[in-house]
């Protein structure tokens, strides 16, 4: 049994992608050639914004609107603790500081009402000048938008949406990349859309920012790649992942559906034997994982893995945890839904082919653990 089921999924589209890829060949334009203007405009448009950029990484498609707002030293940005480390790492690369904020212990995203706290906090404290806020879709379902976007408003902070496991979900009939100013996502291949390498994408509905956003990619040009107008960085995706995304982008809306009905055959399988995912109304997740809680999580784990049935805990350490980011002082305690949530939390194999008999034999590993 497969975690995640790439080869299913090539099968369906491997035509397609060698095709893609002799047309590269036949032009050898492997740099920004035309299938980085198609695939961003056809995400764009999936997304419902006027502007997309493609990157190298799902950490450029953070870093780059960053640098664009001119995050550096002596700013905040506030970023959930529980997330994956290129969050508050794209944040630190600009020499701003992550401050981290609790979460949601039913949705695991940034819990608004923390967060405002949080930011009162750190502008009473005046060592740091808060700049912006971070949300991250986690799992693939959208944060709160309404309640950050009010809050940013109320503080003056610019919010930029960490969509890199939500392209392809929604909340309350907007899709992810279109619920901030500017968002960016990741097509590393695990993702719900996800290339045969790293890859990324950003999105805006600002066309000021999407002409920066362009200098930024390739090192700050200006009228030409010799004339530049500001540092940036080399955040250029290959033609060939454009190439792989575009035949994906075929299938994807309805890999999208699969993933649902995936989803809710694990809810109705495992209801009642661990605490499953709750979607808040009006979300559409992308379901980029499936997380559980059960707070003997290793003994469930440990049978699972007796049985070939492969398991993954997101994110075992939270960020406030990390060494990477001891300077910052915090400790143990200061985040206990976080740290709760590190500790009984683990994924399921999640992908659009899992197949109904593949789910009701995990359900009864499972069930026979409780």
């Amino acid at each position: 049994m497969q975690f995640i089921d790439l080869a299913a999924q090539q099968k369906r589209i491997r035509e397609r992608i060698e095709t893609g890829f002799r047309k590269i060949l036949d032009h050898g334009q492997y740099i920004l050639g035309p299938e980085i203007r198609e695939i961003e405009e056809k995400l764009a448009a999936y997304a419902g914004v006027p502007h997309a950029v493609s990157v190298a990484s799902g950490t450029d498609a953070l870093l780059m609107p960053l640098m664009a707002e001119n995050t550096g030293p002596g700013d905040a940005v506030f970023v959930p603790t529980f997330t994956f480390i290129a969050s508050a790492g794209a944040v630190a690369l600009t020499g701003a500081t992550p401050v981290f904020v609790d979460i949601d212990p039913e949705t695991f995203n940034i819990d608004p009402a923390k967060l405002e706290v949080t930011i009162q906090k750190t502008f009473a404290a005046k060592k740091l000048t808060p700049k912006g806020i971070m949300p991250v879709d986690l799992f693939g379902q959208p944060a709160d938008y309404e309640s950050i976007q009010a809050i940013a408003g109320k503080y003056k902070l610019f919010v930029l949406e960490d969509a890199a496991q939500s392209f392809g979900a929604s909340r309350n009939g907007r899709k992810a990349g279109a619920l901030a100013k500017v968002a960016g996502t990741s097509f590393f291949p695990a993702k719900p859309l996800g290339g045969y390498g790293d890859g990324g994408m950003i999105f805006t509905d600002d066309k000021a920012v999407h002409e920066e956003l362009l200098s930024i990619r390739v090192h700050g040009q200006g009228a030409d790649k010799y004339t530049n107008v500001r540092v940036g960085i080399n955040g250029r995706m290959d033609s060939l992942q454009a190439a792989v995304l575009l035949a994906k982008m075929e299938i994807f809306p309805e890999e999208i559906g699969l993933r649902q009905e995936v989803a809710g055959r694990y809810d109705r399988l495992l209801a009642g034997s661990v605490t499953i995912p709750k979607i808040l109304p009006g979300n559409i997740s992308a379901w980029a994982q499936y997380s559980v809680l059960h707070p003997r999580r290793d003994a469930v784990i440990a049978r699972l893995r007796e049985a070939g049935i492969p398991t993954a805990i997101y994110y075992p350490i939270p960020l406030h945890m990390q060494q990477a980011f001891a300077q910052l002082g915090y400790k143990r305690g200061d985040f206990p839904v976080a740290e709760r949530i590190a500790g009984e939390i683990f994924s399921l194999p999640m992908h659009p082919y899992l197949e109904a008999q593949a789910q009701e034999r995990i359900a009864e590993v499972i069930t026979g653990s409780r």
